[in-house]
């Protein structure tokens, strides 16, 4: 049974975005999904055609032709949920000392400026109270490092809570809109890795269980169980 909502995931290929995909069109969403390149989304095109409920869309989340050109293709589509999830963890080795230019630029362009740039392009679509919500990680909290490591992960993820903040306080705040940075765990995905102790499940059903629960306007930093985590 339909819910009546519409949420457009961007980043739905695999791991967490696939995930979420499932777990909300299972939910009753009717869920715009995007990948990098369709036609090679596999799990993504059997997910959609086993629930019915799964529309997909193309967009490279740094190309900015493809994001006007999606843009425009949802323009008369009203959206409850904007959710960026797509991200990279960059390079193995991730100490500041052994950074380059590039690998610092590839990582912040795509998990810090890219999502918000995407809300920012793509918020005329969500209904006034409606959510914003990006795939952020408590590696991400200032307060919460205790332990170091992951550097340039780690100041793309603070850098996307910072942009993420000041969106709430402008485009956010003119709609009333529910602003979400979420921290889906550690979890069993080809970034998180097969040692990590939450699976992909029990994430998306927590993460859903947030959006669907949070409905005070406002920016926030949450774990996928809903906590709230220190910026």
């Amino acid at each position: 049974m339909s819910n009546g909502k519409t949420v457009l995931l961007i980043g739905a290929s695999r791991g967490l975005g696939l995930g979420l995909a499932g777990e909300l069109a299972r939910r009753g969403w009717q869920v715009i999904a995007t990948a990098r390149d369709p036609s090679k989304a596999t799990e993504l095109t059997a997910l959609a055609a086993s629930t019915g409920r799964i529309e997909i869309e193309k967009l490279d989340v740094d190309d900015v032709g493809q994001l006007e050109a999606l843009a425009a293709r949802l323009a008369s589509r009203p959206l409850d949920v904007l959710f960026v999830n797509a991200g990279i963890s960059g390079p193995r080795d991730q100490s500041v000392a052994d950074l380059s230019r590039v690998d610092v630029a590839q990582v912040m362009w795509t998990n810090a400026l890219s999502p918000v740039r995407i809300a920012g392009r793509l918020q005329p679509q969500v209904a006034a109270g409606g959510t914003v919500a990006f795939m952020s990680s408590l590696l991400g909290s200032i307060a919460g490092n205790t332990s170091g490591g992951f550097e340039l992960y780690r100041i793309s993820k603070a850098s996307l809570n910072m942009l993420a903040r000041g969106f709430a306080a402008t485009a956010g705040k003119d709609k009333n809109l529910v602003v979400l940075n979420l921290h889906p765990g550690w979890v069993r995905t080809d970034m998180g890795g097969p040692q990590a102790p939450v699976g992909v499940e029990e994430s998306v059903r927590g993460l859903a269980d947030v959006l669907e629960a949070r409905r005070d306007a406002g920016h926030h930093y949450l774990d996928y169980q809903g906590r709230e985590l220190p910026w």
